[in-house]
């Protein structure tokens, strides 16, 4: 069972919503197996199914001299911030098809989410950084100990039409934290947004380069997902080949 993984380095949002769609529509049409995007973007807020304007803590303005664009969009949850020394990773996976210990027939959304939390886990684990789910808060989060809350280290937002998945999840490891002040990051006002490298400066530990961080990523999305990863050129190599599924 091979995964295609793309590495599109940074990329703008509109056009990775457009790439989305496009290998949706063949992902559909099984002309092409499943795939994983991985990306940074610039500065951009996105408004999930379930988001509330008002979690938006400046003006239109204000975002527009900041050069920050806000995008509506079809994933579940609220707004988030994306931006650069964010890995980003848009899975486009068929949940009918085969995968390791699934509950059912097909991969549910819920335990779909749990596997992205789990991935993520498991990635900031091997930098020494020890992370966990909250019951009700979806996402990846920082133990909690004494004084100190848990804060949000990777948010996650999905969206899933005839069984093929899109958008995904956003890891912060060299990210400005500073921006996420300019919302109420998925609605949740009561805990704070950090990154790897910020926990990592608190513990001493070693920082990863981005490339380092990208390849864990792939590393153990492939081993939570039971796929092999085929790391693909481009995009246009994967859509050459369409037709010829790697199921």
């Amino acid at each position: 069972m091979l995964l295609n993984l793309i590495h599109l380095g940074r990329i703008d949002y509109a056009e990775s919503l457009e790439l989305q769609r496009q290998l949706v529509a063949l992902r559909k049409q099984q002309r092409i197996g499943d795939v994983l995007l991985l990306l940074e973007h610039p500065p951009v807020l996105t408004l999930g199914r379930n988001a509330h304007r008002s979690n938006i803590l400046v003006s239109d303005q204000d975002l527009a001299r900041r050069g920050i664009s806000v995008h509506e969009i079809d994933r579940g949850g609220d707004v988030t911030y994306h931006g650069p020394g964010q890995i980003v990773g848009y899975p486009i996976l068929d949940l009918r098809g085969e995968f390791p210990d699934k509950k059912g027939p097909h991969l549910g959304a819920v335990e779909y989410v749990r596997w992205l939390e789990e991935t993520l886990i498991r990635t900031c684990a091997e930098y020494g950084m020890w992370t966990q789910r909250i019951a009700g808060r979806t996402g990846v989060w920082t133990l909690s100990g004494g004084s100190i809350a848990e804060k949000k280290i990777a948010a996650i937002g999905v969206h899933i039409s005839q069984g093929i998945t899109s958008h995904g999840f956003a890891w912060n490891v060299t990210t400005d934290l500073r921006d996420f002040r300019l919302i109420v990051p998925c609605g949740i006002a009561d805990c704070a947004v950090t990154s790897l490298e910020e926990e990592i400066d608190a513990h001493s530990g070693t920082m990863p380069t981005m490339e380092q961080a990208t390849h864990a990523v792939a590393r153990n999305f492939g081993r939570v997902f039971g796929k092999q990863v085929l790391w693909t050129e481009s995009v246009e190599a994967l859509t050459q080949e369409s037709g010829q599924g790697n199921d």
